[in-house]
């Protein structure tokens, strides 16, 4: 199976597309097109999707990003299981802002990730790319577990992240995968304004109280 997904599936420009790229491709886009329609099926999905991608990236030298798909699959576990029971009295979750809280939680550990991966990735791998690979891995991580949470502002980690691993995948020949995080770019954009839409819907809905009807005059 694994040398079937490392072969060859077709060649653009003299670059060969491995089956494994290609699978991530379409797992990739339904993922995300899921995750915008706020359905529970792009956790099993996405799974799928991170083990084809862990290969992918493995073999291309991109570490910690093969690294990060272990902790994909962990937070897919975490995440397919917070959209069913995480909510308020073990409901389902809804979408709501990152609070203040949540934002320096963030920072700080967007820091750390990003210094210790960067300073591991340029002293113990082969690793071209160090601090864009260190970036992209802590963003990518960052946004998973807002999605998780289902917060608002995670599309906008996506999105700083997809406008890095575009030109990253460019310079390390996929692309394919380029491609599709230009698909992700635009599918973030969709997903950011439909959690929006949904964040107004609720916050503008004003709740009938029970009682009994007005009598007429």
């Amino acid at each position: 199976m694994l040398d079937w997904l490392t072969a060859t599936a077709f060649t653009v420009a003299g670059t060969g597309t491995t089956w494994a790229e290609l699978l991530g491709f379409a797992t990739g886009v339904v993922n995300v097109w899921l995750v915008a329609r706020q359905h529970i099926a792009n956790w099993p999905i996405g799974i799928a999707n991170v083990l084809l991608l862990m290969l992918l990236f493995w073999t291309a030298g991109l570490y910690a990003d093969a690294g990060l798909q272990v902790l994909y699959v962990l937070l897919g576990l975490y995440g397919w299981w917070a959209w069913r029971y995480g909510g308020e009295r073990r409901s389902r979750l809804t979408v709501r802002r990152t609070g203040a809280r949540e934002w320096w939680a963030l920072g700080v550990a967007g820091v750390l990730i990003t210094g210790g991966l960067w300073a591991l990735l340029d002293r113990a791998t082969d690793s071209t790319v160090p601090l864009a690979d260190a970036v992209t891995t802590a963003l990518s991580l960052l946004a998973t577990y807002g999605q998780t949470r289902k917060l608002v502002e995670s599309w906008w980690l996506w999105i700083i992240a997809d406008l890095i691993y575009i030109p990253l995948y460019a310079y390390k020949g996929l692309w394919l995968t380029g491609g599709l995080y230009l698909i992700f770019l635009a599918l973030c954009v969709v997903g950011l304004l439909q959690w929006r839409a949904d964040l107004r819907r609720r916050s503008t809905a004003t709740p009938v109280p029970p009682g009994p009807a007005p009598v007429a005059a």
